[in-house]
């Protein structure tokens, strides 16, 4: 006699999801939340402007070029050379732009992120479709709410068992695109699971010499999330149970173990008290900003440097050690034995020695100091051998909710500076106001667009909530 297939009963988290970005509304957000969302766009699109000169942006925009990505009058746009294309190649053109100099926003608890990896998305789709600005806004803060959560319920995070957080931002991407294109809750799961089907992604793209990809993992996974939520619109299929279903996220990672224990997630935080009103926190205020141009744990470091070297009045030439404290993940990204030699921008920026020693000689990092021939420049390789990266235990039970790092400078005399920073500006602790972002954007954008264009751009930024569609954005972001 046969038997009928057992009935499965278990509420998958993708539903959760889906139904609370089906259901948000523009009116639900918060005042902080819907500001919170204009800064991170004049900040990510200020990095987009920078970012378009970086060469690995050229070879996209040649690719996608000869691609014939553009024939056939495309209704999206790409910021700068205002190449016309399908809102997909331009949400991987934007938001790699975004990405390209790494100086875009950092969220950083189990997991690291950086949300505006992924607006580009509904940016493009927004654009295409003729959506307004207050769609953008609602759809960026989705991504950043979505994108943040993933970044905390892993215990520890994904990165910890050599896994780039890539592989949950394809979870987080489809979900502000389907929000966009107005999709029905079903509509949404089946686009999740047609993004995270195919985006994992090996630490192996952060990890010892670093490459174009290092860039290109997380804007890839908001091109699938683009992509994924126009299949799914269409009827295409994505399976249901791609977090906690059989050989979902979850089966996958308890095969795997850290420190002795297998891997876990908190499964309740990632859904727990969604935000649905305007009184309620949303997570795109709990996000930083970079004000330099490199990985985000370097931050704190720089700055207690810099501000050593400052109030103690240290010159170069007269020091002969700077040792460095911080926690152990910074110490085993940023001070691996590859990254006492960058070769390209890529490690450059992943790089405690290089970055350490370029701002002492320099005195500033900024994009300047991530060109080509001053990464190269064999004077600073005895300066980057003086920089000694340690793990402090003390610091680890600090983080994340502290960033901290200790530098300790000893001059040839035999005397030692010491300065602690727990705290690096861009810290939604210590924000950057409009003023400073205003003044990274024209550093960033002055030389691309000019800084005419740079002030139009803010002003329109400022107001993407009146802003009826994107035309003006993308006449003053074309050079």
């Amino acid at each position: 006699m046969a038997h009928a297939a057992p009935v499965l009963t278990k509420r998958l988290i993708s539903y959760d999801i889906a139904e609370w970005a089906a259901k948000l509304r523009y009116e639900d957000l918060s005042p902080a939340a819907i500001q919170a969302a204009k800064l991170f766009w004049f900040d990510s699109i200020g990095c987009a402007l920078g970012g378009s000169q970086q060469e690995d942006a050229r070879i996209l925009l040649k690719h996608h070029r000869a691609m014939g990505g553009g024939q056939g009058g495309g209704r999206a746009t790409a910021f700068v050379s205002g190449f016309k294309t399908n809102p997909v190649d331009a949400a991987f053109l934007n938001g790699h732009m975004i990405r390209a100099m790494d100086y875009n926003d950092i969220y950083w608890k189990s997991d690291p992120c950086h949300p505006s990896d992924l607006i580009g998305g509904p940016l493009a789709l927004c654009e295409a479709y003729g959506l307004s600005g207050k769609e953008l806004i609602l759809g960026t803060v989705i991504a950043y709410e979505i994108e943040m959560r993933l970044c905390e319920f892993g215990l520890p995070g994904v990165r910890e068992y050599g896994w780039h957080h890539a592989t949950l931002s394809a979870f987080a991407a489809p979900v502000a695109c389907g929000r966009v294109l107005g999709l029905t809750p079903a509509q949404i799961v089946a686009a999740m699971g047609i993004s995270a089907s195919r985006s994992f992604s090996p630490g192996a793209v952060t990890a010892g010499k670093l490459t174009n990809m290092k860039n290109t993992v997380d804007p890839w996974a908001g091109r699938m999330g683009a992509e994924s939520a126009l299949l799914a619109r269409e009827g295409y299929s994505g399976p249901e149970h791609i977090i906690d279903g059989k050989e979902g996220l979850f089966a996958v990672f308890a095969h795997v173990h850290y420190k002795g224990k297998p891997a876990s997630f908190d499964a309740a935080m990632l859904t727990k008290d969604l935000p649905t009103c305007p009184k309620c926190h949303y997570r795109i205020n709990d996000c930083g900003m970079k004000s330099f141009p490199i990985e985000a744990l370097s931050h704190a470091p720089l700055t207690a440097m810099m501000k050593t070297v400052k109030d103690n009045g240290i010159a170069a030439r007269d020091v002969r050690e700077i040792k460095v404290e911080v926690i152990a993940r910074a110490a085993d990204i940023l001070g691996d034995p590859h990254k006492y030699r960058p070769d390209s921008k890529e490690t450059a920026d992943h790089s405690l020695p290089y970055c350490m020693a370029v701002g002492l000689v320099d005195g500033m990092v900024t994009p300047l100091q991530f060109k080509e021939e001053r990464v190269l420049d064999k004077s600073l390789l005895p300066i980057m051998d003086m920089v000694k990266v340690v793990a402090n235990e003390e610091f680890e039970a600090l983080f994340p909710k502290f960033q901290p790092s200790r530098v300790t400078i000893t001059t040839a005399s035999g005397k030692s500076f010491a300065t602690r920073v727990d705290v690096p500006k861009g810290d939604p602790r210590d924000p950057m106001t409009e003023e400073e972002i205003s003044v990274k954007f024209n550093a960033l954008g002055g030389a691309v667009i000019g800084l005419e264009k740079c002030s139009a751009l803010q002003r329109c930024i400022m107001s993407l909530d009146s802003a009826r569609n994107f035309e003006e954005l993308f006449a003053h972001a074309t050079a």
